[in-house]
C-alpha cells in the first residue's frame, strides 16, 4: 500500500485540500459569490431594462393614439374647412355671376337709351328737313304767304324773349 502510487497520489490530493482547501475554498466561493452578484445585477439591470421598454412601449402606444385622434380631428376640421370654402365659393360665384348679370342689363339698358335718343335724333332731323322741303316747296307757290309768317314771327319775337326772360 505505501508502495502504490495511487495511495501517494490520494494521500497527496487529501493532504493538499486539508493544508489548502480552506483557502481555495474561500477563493472558489468569493469567485463563486462575485459572479452570482454580478448576474443578480445584470438580471436587476435586465428587468429594469425590461420595465422601461414596458413603460416606452406603453407611452409609445399612447402617443400612436393620440396622434390618430389628433390626426382624425385634423381631418375632419380641414373636411369641414373645406366644405366652408366650397360653400363661399359657391356663393362667390353666384354674388358675382349676379353682378354681372347686372351690369350687362345697366350697360344694355344705357344702350338702349343711346339707341332710343339717336332715333328721336335721326326722328327729329328727318322732319325738319321734311317740314322745310314742304315749306320751301308752300311758300315759293305762295309768297304772301312767306311775307306774313315773317311779319307774324318778328311781331311774336319780344313776346317770345320776355317770357324766357320772366
Amino acid at each position: 500500500m505505501f508502495h502504490e502510487p495511487r495511495f501517494w497520489t490520494a494521500l497527496a490530493f487529501v493532504l493538499f485540500f486539508v493544508i489548502f482547501g480552506r483557502k481555495i475554498w474561500a477563493v472558489v466561493t468569493s469567485k463563486l459569490d462575485d459572479r452570482a452578484d454580478e448576474v443578480r445585477k445584470n438580471l436587476d439591470e435586465a428587468t429594469r431594462l425590461r420595465r422601461e421598454a414596458e413603460q416606452m412601449l406603453e407611452d409609445s402606444r399612447r402617443d400612436h393614439k393620440q396622434a390618430q385622434e389628433e390626426a382624425q380631428a385634423l381631418i375632419a376640421k380641414s373636411n369641414a374647412e373645406a366644405q366652408q370654402l366650397r360653400a363661399q365659393a359657391e356663393s362667390d360665384a353666384a354674388e358675382i355671376v349676379a353682378r354681372h348679370e347686372k351690369m350687362a342689363r345697366e350697360r344694355i339698358e344705357a344702350a338702349e337709351k343711346i339707341a332710343l335718343r339717336d332715333i328721336r335724333r335721326e326722328a327729329a332731323a328727318l322732319a325738319l328737313a321734311a317740314t322745310k322741303d314742304v315749306l320751301g316747296k308752300k311758300l315759293a307757290e305762295d309768297p304772301d304767304l312767306a311775307n306774313r309768317l315773317i311779319n307774324d314771327g318778328l311781331k311774336a319775337l319780344p313776346q317770345a324773349f320776355g317770357d324766357k326772360a320772366a
